[in-house]
């Protein structure tokens, strides 16, 4: 990868929390196309975001926006995880994917329902194969927070997971770069953590009425020693 920034494309972009990423995204400079199910969707999107932030945003069918990135970002619904996977599955081949997916079973979204076969992001590994380097990130920012130019989304940490430490800590440059602190947490089967916290926030926002509920790593690097 060179050292300029990398096109970033955001499949799922034109959904709450795509969107919230691909604006912070484009805010700090990188290139990004908007993916989607449907083009003319996308396209709208991007019109919208680039009139936001007032630099060029592409919009894409997700398949045309996983080919033209160099890295790509999945923010769809669990429903829609195994058939956006199958769309781009040969587009991705060499790349660094990150997995955004939260298993939410609707209507009881607060409880975690982890799938049979293993955390999201280790399915898409699975799925995807040993060339695309998978990363686990993103699932405990509120949408809003993204969205917002309040700054609440620089509260909150993100666990960064995967196999491959390189395509890790490209994901938490790209996590700095938006204002957010993200941290390396190991191997891709540990994005269950992150995946199944997402519905424990959810439960925390409802029951104590929190604006968007986020984690914090305590301590500093380098502290125990």
């Amino acid at each position: 990868m060179s050292d300029s920034l990398p096109i970033v494309a955001v499949l799922g972009g034109t959904g709450d929390l795509g969107g919230g990423l691909a604006y912070q995204l484009a805010k700090a400079g990188y290139p990004v196309i908007i993916g989607s199910r449907g083009e003319e969707k996308a396209r709208d999107s991007a019109k919208a975001l680039s009139e936001r932030v007032g630099t060029s945003v592409d919009g894409r069918e997700n398949s045309m926006a996983a080919t033209i990135a160099e890295v790509v970002i999945m923010t769809v619904p669990f429903a829609s995880h195994e058939g956006t996977l199958k769309s781009v599955r040969d587009a991705v081949q060499g790349k660094i994917f990150v997995d955004a997916t939260v298993p939410l079973v609707p209507p009881k979204v607060a409880r975690v329902q982890l799938p049979a076969d293993g955390p999201a992001a280790k399915q898409s590994q699975s799925f995807l194969g040993e060339n695309v380097r998978v990363v686990s990130a993103f699932q405990n920012i509120a949408a809003a927070h993204l969205q917002s130019d309040d700054g609440h989304h620089n509260d909150c940490d993100v666990l960064v997971s995967g196999n491959d430490p390189e395509a890790r800590e490209v994901v938490v440059k790209l996590a700095q770069d938006v204002g957010l602190r993200a941290w390396h947490a190991g191997a891709i089967d540990n994005s269950v953590v992150a995946e199944a916290m997402t519905s424990v926030l959810i439960f925390l926002n409802k029951r104590y009425k929190i604006n968007g509920a986020g984690l914090r790593i305590t301590g500093e690097p380098g502290s125990a020693g």
